[in-house]
């Protein structure tokens, strides 16, 4: 769809009031550049997704008559000049962000929340907001309207009465309630993809990780798990869970908790009695996959699939994220390609920011990487995290290809490749028509 016009800029006042600006444009940045938003970027904002500010930091905008970009540290109320402050979205899961929001990071004067930020505007001829954003998963199930905790709360009572002495029950309740998982909710009603923590250990230690960090940093979003589940716990929970619930899947490797490959004995043991109590549902393990020889257990232990988490696929910039201990990417690389040898559905949790992950060189990179591990599905995970932090310990220095034409690229390149961003039961692995499943019209 061509525009007559560019979207207008998004600011707002220092209570949070948000506002479309009067005659400048929306930008956005891909790494520290400020760029200009594609037709082909932009849509509607997603139901469920959410607008917020970034503090203290002006908004970057495009001058349509002096065709420059500005930064914007005030507007006029009246006579006088206003402080302003740049908006951010949120999204709802199942879509890709494609840019950041423009402003002047430089001015922050704090660490930004673990949060994705995207760029925002409105505009004016589909009067909405338009977010730099592209869809890759059509799984309705994720949907916030799904979730309503008035009906959670006495399934969680009611499963704890059930399983008292179940240590691990009590974390996901903590989760479901306290932290509003979704995945976690999901185990109390029965349904859909249940999580499995098992591990308060990690070899990684991420910049952005959401249950651990030090105290100079932005607060964690949640608690780790503090203990290694039983095998018999684990098979408490997700037994009824394969047996009874719709469309069912048992994940082990969830926000709460390290990386479950530190206990793979214990996860391989669960696994190898719930494959012999049932056939149904999908086990699936989500891992950094540090060490192979542990994977190769994994996949003997009836695993079904195996999503591996990564920032990149090149080692230096996955090494400056992850900061592995113990563990070279090689091991990762290495992982992944004999899960796919073994036959398990593989993934890769790929959790991008534009600017880094449509560099030229990292969109080599990928190609390389697919072709070599024969991964077979990509779940474009927007990283959550301060942008400008991110940049600079990255070492971006300027923009990338754009992350649709990543995206086309590397379907180009491989029909075979799905984009995603939610784990799959073994039913819907290779959906009619999944050469073509991407762009989502």
């Amino acid at each position: 769809m061509k525009r007559k016009t560019l979207p207008k800029l998004l600011y707002a006042d220092a209570k949070g009031n948000i506002f479309d600006h009067p005659h400048l444009c929306m930008a956005g940045m891909s790494g520290p550049e400020t760029v200009l938003p594609e037709s082909v970027e932009l849509i509607p904002l997603p139901e469920g997704s959410r607008l917020f500010t970034i503090p203290d930091t002006p908004p970057v905008a495009w001058d349509e008559q002096q065709r420059k970009f500005v930064t914007v540290a005030s507007v006029r109320e009246g006579r006088r000049p206003m402080p302003v402050q740049a908006v951010s979205a949120f999204m709802a899961p199942g879509y890709v962000r494609l840019l950041l929001p423009a402003c002047d990071y430089s001015r922050k004067k704090v660490h930004l929340p673990l949060w994705s930020y995207t760029a925002v505007g409105w505009d004016e001829e589909r009067d909405c907001f338009v977010v730099a954003a592209s869809r890759v998963d059509t799984n309705e199930n994720w949907n916030p309207c799904n979730y309503d905790d008035r009906k959670l709360d006495p399934l969680v009572r009611q499963r704890l009465a059930e399983m008292p002495r179940n240590r691990l029950l009590e974390q996901l309740a903590r989760c479901a309630v306290d932290y509003h998982c979704f995945a976690a909710k999901n185990l109390f009603f029965r349904r859909w993809e249940a999580p499995l923590p098992t591990s308060p250990a990690c070899n990684s230690r991420c910049l952005g990780c959401i249950s651990l960090q030090p105290s100079d940093c932005c607060p964690a979003n949640h608690e780790r798990i503090g203990f290694v589940p039983t095998p018999e716990e684990i098979v408490e929970l997700a037994l009824p869970h394969l047996l009874e619930a719709p469309e069912p899947i048992v994940s082990y490797g969830q926000g709460c908790e390290g990386d479950p490959i530190m206990q793979a004995d214990t996860v391989a043991e669960a696994t190898r009695r719930l494959k012999a109590a049932t056939s149904r549902g999908t086990v699936n393990f989500n891992s950094n996959g540090s060490f192979p020889d542990r994977i190769a257990m994994l996949c003997d232990a009836g695993m079904d699939s195996m999503r591996f988490s990564m920032n990149s696929v090149r080692e230096e910039v996955y090494d400056r994220y992850y900061r592995p201990v113990g563990y070279r990417f090689a091991d990762v690389k290495e992982s992944v390609r004999l899960a796919g040898e073994r036959g398990l559905f593989t993934m890769i949790n790929y959790l991008v920011s534009p600017g880094v992950s449509d560099s030229a060189d990292e969109v080599e990179a990928l190609l390389r990487f697919i072709g070599e591990t024969g991964v077979k599905m990509i779940q474009m995970r927007n990283l959550s995290i301060d942008p400008d932090f991110y940049n600079k310990r990255m070492g971006a220095t300027g923009r990338g290809i754009g992350m649709y034409r990543m995206l086309e690229r590397v379907k180009r390149e491989f029909p075979h490749i799905q984009y995603g961003y939610y784990n799959r039961t073994r039913e819907n692995f290779f959906p009619e028509g999944y050469e073509k499943g991407w762009p989502i019209r």
